[in-house]
């Protein structure tokens, strides 16, 4: 039980007499802006107040009336055209935070119906080295799996990893072609990331190549129509509109077309490459001639899919350890390949998929363009493999819902996939989309190195963990810890900091990394918190107090100080932030949570003394204050998937 969660109980029956919608005019009822107001506001009489024919205070007072409150809060005042602020009694809200001293969940009850949740994440292509574009879905992904497993839910994570698409054509094709011995020998990987690469930009060479001219042409198209309009007469207003739209469409071609030169260029200008360009014309189709090939059982593609793939996931492997994140299962596209052929000859004998064009393809209303489940050249892709997914998950876990981490781009896919799995008799599974925006660099471009290329995710860990270790240097000029405490914190620090940053923001946004907000102790960071906790810690060890002794003195908390009441009602709404995460699928909420706890921690611990307070019942209630403190923000940080070092 939470202040907030009461105070809504509370409210519950005097709103069901005036609304049907109850949950949203309880959903008014939130924290205080500022404390002067009280610490809780309900603002609903006001929009309840038109349809009801009353006046706002008129109709607050009426609410007010018909609520027992005396146990729980002063009595309310109702201000300005409406508004009830509530102020809790602080003996009521000593007695709510008493029950959290002992108590390992912070006040968070378990859900009361547990379901199976599957959750997909971070799902990179096996054969190419995992890039900074993987780490927002695989923080996140890990991050609500924490969240959720913690709530009560039984939680399967998944990394549906690509280990049988394209990308395994170009490299089988690259190593029939190009390999370097000694390098496979000394680094598969490597080796085949370089071959996946070379393969790649020769295909994208040959398009280019085919894509300019008609880039051209759609540039001059695009220059008419702007000339055109403007000296169409149209009225200024609108012609100002029309423009900046013909405009945009312009630019947009223009980059489209730059880029597309660099690519032509990037090739012609390397001697070796515009001679291999010259002698493989056709590289795209025989790389897919290849994909074809392994599909079919081609025991030679076959062979060396068996000796890549080990080698690619243990590469794998070594960044998600480095990273922190696991997985329950690990079933990627080639698991699923027996299972493609039935999943589409189902959804044609229940009429849901229709031939067309040659292509196998479910028709949803409303939506211009079909969802393929077999293309006509009767190969399967990503449509097929999910549909099967979801079969095989709700027949093998019976799964309850299915949260797919994957970035914004994709949700045009999971509209369709979710839409046909329904039709296909999966309407009990609640499926959703976790959608995601970009990580940028200065540039207001996605992160890429200097050179161009897609920052790698190993690299970035490790340069997180070194910028890190600097820094924990830098604040520990006397050597108060010992170099294996010294790594372990810049470890903590390091990878902590990654996950905090693209954590703390809203997952649908897109974000700017920069190291030097990453790692800051100052300011919304995960050493900001982190260094909270550890200060906390830092107080019993000067005092030479066991923590867990002192939680067993059954000694009373007292709210002396309004830093101490502020402190307490901030952590007592933990099991709000979480209820509201379960809804939203928001990390961001737990980490706004944690930075104003350590906030309100910083003021507790600038105004109250503790150990040198001379009450000794109040020197004790802070002590248990700064204990749970500590446990809140380490509970939060590993939910976040974030360590909390005990020293910093």
């Amino acid at each position: 039980m939470t202040a907030l969660s009461e105070i809504k109980e509370r409210f519950r029956p005097a709103l069901a007499n005036l609304t049907a919608d109850v949950e949203a005019a309880l959903a008014m009822i939130r924290p205080a802006q500022d404390a002067k107001f009280g610490d809780f506001q309900a603002n609903c009489a006001m929009s309840l107040a038109k349809p009801l024919g009353k006046a706002p205070r008129e109709l607050a007072q009426q609410i007010v009336d018909s609520i027992q409150l005396n146990d729980l809060c002063e009595p309310p005042e109702i201000v300005g055209p409406g508004f009830i602020n509530l102020r809790l009694k602080s003996d009521w809200l000593e007695a709510l935070v008493q029950k959290l001293v002992g108590d390992e969940r912070i006040g968070c009850d378990s859900v009361a119906e547990p379901k199976t949740v599957v959750v997909d994440y971070s799902s990179p292509n096996v054969a190419k080295p995992m890039h900074v574009g993987h780490l927002r879905s695989s923080v996140i992904g890990a991050s609500l799996c924490h969240i959720l497993r913690f709530a009560g839910h039984k939680v399967i994570s998944d990394n549906h990893i690509g280990d049988w698409g394209t990308q395994f054509g170009m490299i089988i094709f690259g190593y029939q072609n190009f390999v370097d011995r000694a390098a496979y020998e000394a680094d598969p990987v490597g080796e085949l990331a370089r071959l996946y690469r070379l393969v790649n930009q020769l295909a994208d060479y040959h398009d280019a190549k085919q894509k300019l001219p008609q880039l051209d042409e759609l540039i001059a198209t695009a220059e008419a129509r702007i000339t055109a309009a403007e000296q169409s007469g149209e009225e200024p207003k609108s012609l100002k509109k029309t423009l900046k739209k013909l405009r945009g469409d312009l630019d947009g071609l223009r980059e489209t077309r730059q880029s597309t030169e660099s690519k032509i260029r990037a090739v012609d200008s390397d001697e070796s490459l515009a001679a291999l360009a010259t002698e493989y014309p056709n590289i795209a189709r025989q790389a897919r001639d290849e994909t074809a090939k392994l599909h079919a059982g081609d025991e030679t593609n076959r062979r060396l899919w068996d000796e890549f793939l080990p080698e690619c996931l243990k590469a794998l492997d070594a960044v998600y350890q480095k990273l922190g994140v696991t997985f329950d299962r690990t079933l990627g596209e080639s698991f699923y390949q027996p299972l493609m052929a039935d999943v589409v000859a189902d959804l044609k004998s229940s009429g849901l998929a229709s031939d067309s064009e040659g292509a196998v393809c479910v028709f949803i209303e409303g939506n211009d363009a079909p969802f393929i489940v077999q293309k006509s050249d009767g190969a399967f892709n990503y449509a097929t493999t999910d549909l099967a997914t979801i079969r095989y998950r709700v027949n093998e876990f019976s799964a309850d819902a299915m949260l797919y981490v994957v970035d914004t781009r994709q949700s045009e896919h999971f509209k369709l996939l979710f839409e046909t799995a329904k039709r296909w008799g999966y309407d009990g599974v609640d499926f959703r989309h976790v959608n995601f925006g970009t990580v940028l660099g200065d540039d207001g471009r996605p992160f890429k190195t200097r050179s161009g290329d897609t920052v790698g995710l190993e690299s970035l860990l490790d340069e997180a963990v070194s910028r890190a270790y600097d820094v924990v240097i830098e604040n520990d000029p006397n050597g108060e810890l010992d170099e294996d405490t010294r790594r372990n914190v810049a470890q903590a620090v390091g990878i902590g900091g990654i996950k905090y940053a693209d954590l703390h923001h809203n997952r649908e946004s897109d974000y700017v990394f920069s190291w030097d907000k990453m790692l800051a102790r100052t300011g919304d960071t995960a050493a900001y918190i982190q260094y909270a906790n550890a200060r906390t810690n830092g107080i019993f060890r000067k005092g030479g107090i066991d923590r867990k002794s002192l939680r067993q003195t059954n000694s009373k908390i007292i709210l002396s100080h309004p830093s101490e009441r502020a402190l307490v009602l901030q952590i007592q709404s933990f099991g709000d932030v979480i209820s509201s995460i379960l809804t939203e699928l928001r990390p961001n909420l737990l980490t706004q949570f944690l930075f104003e706890t350590a906030n309100s921690f910083s003021a507790f611990f600038r105004d109250c003394h503790v150990l040198n307070e001379e009450d000794e019942s109040l020197r004790t209630s802070r002590l248990l204050l700064c204990d749970l403190t500590s446990r809140t923000l380490r509970l939060g940080l590993t939910l976040l998937g974030i360590d909390a070092p005990e020293r910093m």
